[in-house]
């Protein structure tokens, strides 16, 4: 198999916390090019910064539709459209992905949504725990507790050979073990240390179900200023942005 790169390149919080960038990682090293797991607002900065080129992105894969989560998407297909993009770009994510991205787009670029590109911007909903294929991923969709407007998913990337769970934004919930199963690596939120806040995993909480996840590996991100202040009293390894793990 060959090498599989896993990059966070936004490893934060949606308020920026430790100087961090919002939440994007990028699965490199596949045939049929990178894909993104969630966008956040500042992604296209991120990516700029470590030397990512948006035009190798075959595909976004959102967990949910916070602006910390999918809020970088119109910047990156504006940048695809002055970069002369011409290979589709596909946008996948919860039921509605199109209608809150085109929204979004119209609020911060009027009249976007309606520009002829030289690329096609394809949406597809994820239906829950079915594998859809994403192009040179297979994704597969577990519900989870984050309120959002829409379904808010934990996300199970088949990718190059290598399996990566994520945990989106949620509280605690049964379906996160059947996400993480026998995955490489479980990138798990951990927004505080061992206090509860409603639709949100603490640290504490992931250390005690970490056996029933049965992941080989777990990388905390998402955090908060309070784990942040705490994180060298994890077990886990944690996520900053610019790492890069290979699987």
């Amino acid at each position: 198999m060959a090498p599989v790169a896993l990059r966070f390149l936004g490893s934060g919080d949606a308020f920026g916390s430790g100087g961090r960038f919002q939440t994007c990682m990028h699965l490199s090293g596949a045939e049929g090019g990178a894909i993104l797991i969630d966008c956040g607002a500042s992604s296209l900065i991120a990516m700029k910064r470590e030397g990512v080129d948006p035009g190798d992105v075959s595909a976004v894969v959102l967990s949910h539709l916070h602006g910390d989560h999918f809020g970088g998407v119109p910047f990156l297909i504006l940048d695809a459209q002055f970069s002369r993009r011409t290979r589709p770009l596909w946008i996948v994510g919860p039921p509605g992905v199109r209608g809150r991205v085109e929204a979004a787009m119209e609020v911060f670029f009027p009249g976007s949504t309606a520009v002829r590109r030289k690329f096609n911007v394809e949406f597809l909903d994820l239906a829950e725990r079915q594998a859809t294929s994403v192009g040179p991923a297979a994704v597969t969709a577990f519900p989870v507790v984050h309120a959002s407007g829409a379904p808010s998913y934990a996300l199970r990337v088949e990718y190059g050979g290598r399996t990566i769970a994520y945990s989106g934004d949620t509280e605690w919930t049964e379906s996160l073990p059947d996400a993480a199963q026998d995955t490489d690596v479980f990138v798990c939120e951990a927004y505080t240390f061992d206090t509860p806040v409603k639709f949100h995993l603490d640290y504490k909480t992931v250390e005690a179900q970490a056996e029933r996840l049965g992941a080989r590996r777990i990388i905390l991100t998402h955090m908060g200023r309070n784990m942040l202040a705490r994180e060298a009293e994890a077990r886990f390894e944690r996520a900053h942005d610019g790492l890069l793990v290979r699987l």
